[in-house]
């Protein structure tokens, strides 16, 4: 081969563009060798395109792959690879002059705006400079496939100018020597760069090769046909991704072309680590384009509520910024989430219809997830509705019921859907608030979680029925039957008089002055004497009580007592009130104490306890006489 070294200078836009990638625009110096591996894997996907047109190409053999070595004496790093090559003249335009780069358009806007994001991923030339982060020089060896190509080295240390000479003995490809800096020889070490392949260049569809072992040995599953994956595949591949031991409870592979061109494979895991406490997950989601890894762990492209979830969400239409560290456009990003979450929410539904089993399991272990997003998501709040899960006092112990289900046994005339809360099936149905639900066969949800009021607080209606919670003090019931009202008319019976019982209530509501906002007759309690019942048809007690535990100075606010004028301790009351109304109005404190504790908003309980060894002192005092 002859010829002569030229030496030019490069463009005036190119040294800015320069400056700006060295000193400021990726935020990892690494990053630089995902780039040259994805401009490698590029050169070799336009090589294989290109050989299927051409007769003849230079090296047809030659396999299709990226070489890396790295030389920790010499304190180089080599990338070789097999692709479509570049003429002299491609070297001088593409690494030389912002012609073919595009990067024009992103100098241009970046002076316009500091922080402008702008498409410039997929051109040689841009990518190629983040070399000069780590590197003292920079040389590019490359022979086009073209049959009568020579070839050339293009060479420079990334200040004002860059030689071009002639180079034989090549193959086809590319060959990019990196002289690097003093502070970069890690990048001479070959430990260093498997990691950052198996980081971000994990699943590059050729096989990238250091010293001679291939790195990225695992597949891109989420790219293969759902026929096409065993489910030994998929159990290994999450096992990889989520760097986990065990198997996944479940796995959703998804893909579509419009209106975004998306590839997904996300994972259910086993367990729940947040119920273990092991504190807040870390979203587990990873963003690729292409295969390339763009964003670890990403938490712009899931909401927060599905932060359980591990996978991989691949989408060739994400316009990225030149670093591929942060999304150009947030209205399509807005779109891929949400494309992406109501496809995963239709594979629960589908689930939950099919596989009931299974997804009780799922529900079960991470339930706690979509509640948190029904009381934030308002977009998905609908979706999410349906895949709630309770017990109520229509269904065995530990089986769950969906709203669905309660709306389809609702009685006639009803047009709300009741619920309660309690720490455990059993304190809610020996509480007061279920009894008039016993009494008119009526079905109550029972809401064990401390989130689940708030749930349905957000979601205030479904299906056009109001979620009512069994506290309210402006509680109504459907109309009643004509049993009902036998059932009501003998409840009657052995009550106080009306005018004893409310000459009682102001009383009671005198003796507990600003604890509580009124004390009430109660038509619904049967059994017990007395209730705390909530005025704000907003704030259960649930609600209080979590208010409470995030916020100790939270005020509980004033709740309504209400009491059962049928019941001994009333009635015997009232008589009390007349007869030595000091102890009476100790009564009365120990009666709204009691009412507070099953309403679990008991705060201080010295007094409490204090009253009620009184109490016992009387009672046994009066048991001895």
């Amino acid at each position: 081969m002859t010829g002569k070294t030229e030496t030019k200078e490069f463009q005036a836009e190119v040294k800015k563009l320069l400056d700006i990638v060295i000193h400021s625009l990726y935020t990892e110096k690494e990053i630089f060798l995902r780039e040259l591996i994805s401009n490698s894997a590029d050169a070799m996907e336009k090589f294989r395109h290109q050989k299927l047109m051409e007769e003849e190409v230079f090296d047809a053999d030659a396999s299709l792959e990226i070489n890396i070595s790295a030389n920790d004496q010499e304190h180089t790093l080599t990338i070789t690879d097999s692709g479509i090559g570049m003429t002299r003249d491609e070297l001088e335009h593409n690494l030389g002059t912002i012609a073919h780069s595009g990067s024009k358009t992103f100098l241009t806007e970046l002076d316009q705006a500091q922080q402008k994001e702008v498409n410039l991923i997929g051109q040689f030339g841009v990518g190629f400079y983040s070399a000069f982060m780590v590197a003292k020089r920079v040389r590019v060896q490359s022979r086009s496939y073209q049959v009568d190509a020579e070839g050339y080295e293009w060479s420079s240390d990334g200040t004002g100018s860059f030689t071009l000479n002639p180079e034989s003995g090549l193959h086809r490809g590319t060959k990019v020597i990196i002289e690097l800096n003093d502070d970069a020889f890690d990048y001479a070490k070959e430990e260093t760069i498997k990691r950052i392949i198996k980081q971000y260049s994990n699943f590059v569809s050729f096989p990238i090769k250091v010293g001679g072992e291939t790195v990225n040995t695992v597949q891109a599953l989420w790219t293969k046909g759902k026929d096409d994956i065993k489910a030994e595949e998929y159990n290994e591949f999450y096992k990889f991704i989520a760097n986990a031991f065990d198997e996944p409870m479940s796995y959703f592979h998804f893909s579509a072309d419009a209106p975004l061109a998306i590839k997904s494979l996300l994972f259910v895991p086993e367990d729940n680590i947040e119920l273990m406490g092991f504190g807040r997950m870390e979203p587990g989601v990873s963003l690729y384009c292409q295969k390339v890894l763009i964003e670890q762990h990403s938490k712009n492209i899931l909401p927060e509520w599905l932060r359980f979830l591990k996978g991989v969400v691949d989408s060739e239409d994400l316009p990225l910024n030149i670093s591929r560290q942060a999304l150009q456009d947030n209205a399509l990003v807005a779109k891929l989430k949400k494309i992406i979450t109501s496809r995963f929410l239709k594979f629960l539904k589908d689930q939950a219809k099919n596989e009931v089993e299974q997804y009780e399991k799922f529900w079960k272990t991470f339930g706690i997830f979509l509640k948190e997003g029904a009381t934030m998501d308002y977009t998905h709040r609908d979706d999410l509705a349906k895949l709630l899960r309770f017990e109520s006092s229509k269904s065995e112990e530990g089986k769950l019921i969906s709203l669905d289900d309660y709306i389809g046994r609702m009685r006639e005339g009803q047009d709300d859907i009741y619920y309660i809360n309690g720490p455990t099936r059993h304190a809610i149905e020996t509480g007061p608030y279920s009894e008039v639900f016993k009494r008119r066969d009526v079905e109550i949800i029972y809401t064990m979680e401390p989130i689940d009021d708030f749930v349905f607080s957000h979601l205030h209606e479904y299906e056009g029925k109001k979620l009512v919670s069994a506290d309210r003090a402006d509680l109504k019931l459907p109309e009643k039957t004509g049993e009902d009202t036998e059932e009501k008319e003998a409840a009657e019976t052995g009550k106080l008089d009306e005018p004893i019982a409310q000459t009682l209530t102001k009383w009671m509501k005198d003796v507990l002055g600003e604890n509580v906002k009124e004390v009430a007759i109660s038509n619904r309690l049967v059994d017990s004497p007395a209730m705390i019942v909530n005025p704000d048809g907003f704030f259960t007690s649930s609600m209080e009580r979590v208010m409470r535990a995030t916020n100790v100075e939270h005020k509980i606010a004033g709740k309504n007592l209400e009491i059962n004028t049928g019941h001994p301790l009333i009635k015997g009351l009232a008589d009390m009130r007349v007869a030595d109304e000091e102890f009476a109005k100790t009564i009365v404190k120990q009666i709204y104490d009691n009412a507070m504790i099953q309403a679990g908003l008991m705060i201080e309980p010295r007094d409490m306890v204090e009253r009620s060894y009184q109490i016992l002192e009387r009672a046994v005092q009066k048991k001895s006489e």
